[in-house]
């Protein structure tokens, strides 16, 4: 078989994978939605209502069907995009999630960011500086990061730069004064503020976001500090970086220049699904600092009985790390010759 032919079967293998994977995931999160002891249509009606009333709404909902018979109408109306409609805010669950996505969207996207520009070189610089205080301090601070629970680190942010030093506004995700002061294109108050020029409204956004992000970033940093340290302790043992410092070249020249490209290429991966764990939504974070996202909106969809919702937005989870993945599996196949 010719290289091309191979790595063609090799893509349409992978990208068969992703309806099974979602099939998978919609067949279990559903099951589980139903056998879970809450019964959405008292969640609907209120468990102070007439009992023909509730079996009615039973009727209406096709609840009295069998769950095999439930399932593949479920998948009927997935096919068609429909999610359902939320019992908590009356909405479709399509219409919530494209309504609470550009938050969380906007927040792990600024804290991914930060994570990378931070966590990458610190790897880098404690791997090349083995043994030394400079990484035994970034070896004790990747060690923080997956030990400090997040809502401690969350509350202890609030007290320190909200409540003792007034550095940073409270939880929310702007003033109520600059609420409904610019029309919504992208979801993200950042970006719309910068594009109707009111940046007023963008520097309270930056304000808002700069303590949810840090504390997402502190964690995914720490993660991504540690995996690059790894992948470059590997590749600094490797022969021809034992070449290279025979020849006489620079540190700074073997570190970047031969072996980083080399860890660049399985760091890919670990950003790509760290950035996936980000968008699910961080339920804690979120929680703390009243950030309007996926992650809260799961919550107090579960919290309320809103089934529909709940098997909503998990989808959409499942849907961010397949399609993440399948990106970071392309792009691993796009920088490294030799699985190409």
């Amino acid at each position: 078989m010719s290289p091309g032919r191979a790595r063609l079967k090799a893509l349409a293998a992978t990208l068969a994978s992703v309806p099974i994977t979602l099939f998978g995931l919609t067949l279990v999160t559903f099951f589980i939605g139903r056998v879970m002891p809450i019964d959405p249509v008292i969640a609907i009606v209120g468990d102070r209502a007439p009992q023909d009333v509730v079996e009615r709404t039973r009727l209406e909902l096709g609840l009295d069907q069998p769950l095999p018979v439930q399932f593949v109408r479920y998948l009927g109306q997935l096919l068609h995009g429909d999610l359902g409609r939320s019992v908590m805010t009356s909405n479709t669950v399509t219409r919530d999630i494209a309504n609470f996505f550009p938050a969380t969207f906007e927040l792990a996207t600024v804290a991914i960011i930060l994570a990378v520009l931070i966590g990458v070189p610190l790897g880098v610089w404690a791997a090349s500086r083995q043994g030394r205080a400079v990484d035994q301090a970034v070896r004790l601070f990747s060690l923080s990061g997956h030990s400090i629970p997040v809502f401690v680190l969350g509350l202890v942010s609030l007290l320190v730069f909200y409540a003792k030093l007034g550095w940073l506004p409270g939880p929310g995700r702007q003033n109520v004064a600059y609420q409904d002061m610019i029309d919504v294109h992208t979801g993200m108050l950042t970006i719309d503020a910068a594009l109707a020029g009111e940046w007023d409204v963008f520097w309270d956004a930056v304000a808002h976001l700069a303590q949810p992000a840090g504390v997402l970033a502190f964690f995914s940093l720490a993660y991504i500090a540690r995996m690059t340290r790894a992948f470059m302790l590997a590749e600094l043992r490797s022969e021809y970086v034992t070449t290279a410092r025979a020849k006489g070249l620079s540190g700074f020249r073997i570190v970047w220049g031969h072996a980083f490209p080399n860890v660049a290429v399985p760091l890919v991966t670990v950003v790509f699904l760290t950035y996936a764990g980000l968008l699910e939504g961080a339920v804690l974070t979120e929680t703390i600092f009243s950030w309007p996202g996926l992650g809260q909106y799961l919550t107090v969809s579960l919290m309320n009985a809103d089934m529909n919702a709940v098997l909503g937005a998990t989808l959409v989870v499942g849907l961010i790390y397949v399609v993440l993945n399948l990106l970071s599996d392309l792009l691993y196949r796009l920088l490294d010759p030799r699985v190409r």
